[in-house]
């Protein structure tokens, strides 16, 4: 860390510090400071809208209220681990590795602890994957070694049911106490005990799978699921604990997962965040008709930006919200997954590789023909509602597939990417005029809005 970087976490420590002596009046404090030492011209969009959200007490400055209710060690980690060492010195590395390897280098790094579930949810493709395969915890602590040498400090747990593997987990966390731990669970190993073990290493954070209400979540993921999905989640909350929703939604359980009501009751449950994914049909056992139709996939896209502006909770659509991110984030972009068998996937819907954590470096598998493929040809539409080669753009990974000579990573039921892109064909050729209109209007809209800016100046 060289002079400018220790000054720069200096300051940021200090402004941390700062708020949790009193956040509510110590917040616009900070804005006034910030104003009067930066130039007019520096983050003004940014501090106009941090600005606006102080003096509204809008949702964003609730959902920063609700962070300052979280206990105070699991809250000053988070801030330290993902805005410090992930965003403010990480960011800058992994650029700097971009450009020096001449490929994709991760923001944040998916891996698969174990290929073992306590349940077996319809349609899932993990079920597939048996319960035999596993990520040593050498293993783990090797690609985080690595990662963290590349500038990442920001780790995704999947699976499977990572929390099978509780104890190795909790030594991770140990063992890197200076980076950020999400685990996608079903949240029906979460107890007390394990808030516990939670609170002391204050670097994990849960995002819980939730498929809607009782109904539709059961009808999917099995009977009483629910019941104790809701029991996990008020532990988490009474433990002060930071967690969110990761929410899979499908032509089934679409008006369940983006209704007001869900929001509200995932609020009140304790819940900062909520990541929406298109339903995939990966897998021989996957079911097509899970995929939301065009109507559907319109209709859920405008409510969660509609609830974005006015609920508490932080969200994020996948496969809707590509233009934030400049499309396809997989291929080691911005995301690569490592299944339990090492396996270095670029995607964790697109199981294809030419590299194994076993036999090669990280960064040897981020140049591997797949990862370079990917690298070379994001992104993969110009259209950011069409962002994903197998889904929306079917065409697409069956020749990289074939280019590249990567072979199936599925150790259950391998199926070429030709078997998987024929169930996205009729989907992608209904979706596409939909999605062309979209940013067509939004392009229309864009540009009547900028000329208003003119006229107002003129």
């Amino acid at each position: 860390m060289n002079i400018n970087d220790k000054v720069k976490a200096f300051g940021i420590t200090q402004a941390i510090n700062y708020l949790e002596k009193d956040p509510e009046r110590n917040i616009p404090k900070l804005m006034e400071m910030a104003d009067r030492f930066m130039s007019k011209d520096e983050f003004t969009q940014q501090r106009d809208a941090i600005r606006a959200s102080i003096e509204k007490k809008d949702n964003w400055y609730q959902l920063l209220m609700r962070i300052y209710e979280l206990d105070n060690g699991a809250r000053s980690t988070f801030f330290n681990n993902f805005i410090l060492n992930e965003n403010v010195f990480g960011w800058p590395q992994q650029e700097k590795n971009r450009e020096k390897f001449k490929c994709n280098i991760p923001w944040t790094i998916l891996l698969d602890p174990t290929s073992a579930c306590n349940l077996k949810c319809k349609g899932c493709w993990a079920a597939e994957y048996g319960h035999k395969l596993n990520l040593s915890y050498e293993d783990i602590d090797s690609i985080i070694e690595q990662g963290k040498a590349l500038g990442i400090y920001f780790y995704i747990y999947t699976g499977g049911e990572p929390l099978v593997r509780k104890q190795d987990l909790m030594r991770l966390c140990e063992k890197h106490s200076d980076c950020v731990f999400l685990c996608f669970t079903n949240a029906t190993l979460i107890d007390e005990e394990f808030c516990q073990e939670l609170l002391r290493v204050k670097n994990f954070i849960p995002a819980i799978s939730l498929e809607g209400f009782e109904e539709a979540n059961d009808s999917r993921r099995g009977e009483g699921v629910y019941s104790k999905v809701m029991k996990s989640m008020q532990l988490l909350k009474e433990n002060k604990l930071p967690f969110g929703i990761s929410v899979c939604y499908t032509s089934v359980n679409y008006n369940d997962v983006t209704s007001e009501e869900f929001y509200d009751k995932i609020i009140d449950m304790g819940a900062l965040f909520a990541w929406f994914f298109h339903y995939m049909p990966v897998g021989k056992s996957a079911i097509a008709e899970l995929m939301v139709t065009p109507e559907q996939r319109v209709e859920l896209m405008e409510r969660i930006r509609r609830f974005r502006r006015t609920k508490p909770i932080f969200t994020m659509d996948f496969q809707n919200d590509a233009q934030h991110v400049g499309g396809c984030i997989a291929g080691g972009r911005r995301y690569l997954h490592i299944n339990a068998a090492g396996d270095v996937d670029p995607c964790v819907f697109i199981h294809y590789s030419n590299a194994n954590i076993h036999d090669c470096t990280l960064l040897e598998a981020l140049q591997s023909p797949i990862f370079m493929a990917y690298h070379d040809g994001q992104p993969f539409n110009e259209n950011m509602l069409r962002p994903c080669p197998m889904l929306e753009n079917p065409e697409i990974l069956p020749e990289m597939v074939r280019r590249t000579g990567a072979y199936s990573t599925d150790p259950e039921a391998p199926e070429s990417a030709e078997e998987l892109c024929a169930r996205t064909i009729d989907y992608s050729e209904k979706w596409a005029p939909v999605a062309e209109q979209i940013m067509y209007e939004r392009a229309c809209s864009k540009d009547c809005s900028q000329f208003l800016k003119v006229e107002e100046r003129v």
